[in-house]
């Protein structure tokens, strides 16, 4: 049997499909580091943390930020099902800002008043929400 020379990517959040495309390679966020995906890759399934998804059809790489839920990996189709997924051009940078300042003033008071935890996680989502962003501008 023949190797597969393409990926069948599926990225679907709660709300909708994202991306439904064939790609050569992608990289995404796995809750134990980054998974490296090429056609071919052994099957797998894995938890989504909050990160940077990028995938490359040809020259072109397109990024996404996500953050939970879930991926299959196959030899020739990889679907993530993603608790939230956003295109680099679809981030609202001033929002993205606003959810960083926000998650910085909580993350500064004191521990009694704080849900760790929650705080940690929305700076993650500003964070990798405005790197995203960053890439779509400052692509050539």
């Amino acid at each position: 049997m023949a190797l597969p020379t393409r990926i069948a990517l599926e990225i679907v959040t709660p709300d909708r499909a994202l991306v439904r495309e064939e790609v050569d390679e992608l990289q995404l966020p796995g809750a134990d580091g980054y998974l490296g995906v090429l056609p071919g890759h052994t099957p797998l399934l894995a938890t989504l943390k909050v990160g940077e998804l990028w995938y490359r059809t040809g020259p072109e790489t397109h990024h996404l930020a996500v953050a939970g839920g879930f991926v299959e990996v196959l030899p020739d189709r990889v679907t993530v099902l993603a608790q939230i997924a956003e295109r680099a051009q679809d981030i609202d940078v001033a929002r993205a800002e606003a959810a960083r300042r926000r998650a910085e003033e909580r993350l500064a008071r004191p521990a009694q008043e704080l849900d760790f935890e929650r705080a940690r996680v929305a700076m993650m989502k500003s964070l990798i929400r405005l790197q995203v962003a960053t890439r779509a501008r400052t692509r050539v």
